[in-house]
């Protein structure tokens, strides 16, 4: 199953520019996803990270396989998506990072469910560039309504 831009933007809140997932390419329904990421020189924090050597922040990294992992999530617990549904970070562990991520790099997210329980989801996320380990976390979200 591939999932595009339009059927993400009605999947996750986020917007631009906290929107960091392009493309679904696989998805296995309550298993694993790998999407994709296009890391471009118009991305709004490289214009301070760096100004001489632009590199994504690691923080956005995770938090890109963090939208991986919510699509993953959402679709695997069989959740109804409406305006008041959210995934929230719930723990990152583990979290290695292997190599810089730059303009021009396509990110591919590798997301892996590992368990699933009451609302609360555990997943290892293998971020690569090409055949290259750009980094790599253990994340566990957590579906919820807000108020």
């Amino acid at each position: 199953m591939n999932i595009d831009i339009h059927q993400i933007l009605a999947k996750l809140p986020h917007r631009y520019p906290m929107l960091l997932v392009d493309r679904v390419l696989e998805f296995e329904l309550g298993k694993r996803l790998l999407a994709l990421k296009n890391v471009t020189i118009n991305e709004p924090f490289f214009v301070g990270h760096f100004p001489r050597r632009p590199v994504m922040p690691g923080v956005l990294i995770l938090e890109a396989m963090a939208q991986a992992a919510a699509l993953l999530s959402l679709e695997s617990a069989g959740v109804e998506i409406d305006e008041k549904t959210l995934v929230y970070f719930a723990a990152i562990d583990n979290a290695r990072f292997k190599r810089p991520v730059e303009p021009g790099d396509q990110l591919l997210m590798e997301i892996t469910l590992l368990r699933l329980r009451q609302g609360v989801q555990r997943f290892q996320g293998v971020a690569r560039v090409g055949q290259e380990l750009a980094a790599e976390a253990e994340m566990m979200c957590a579906i919820r309504r807000a108020p």
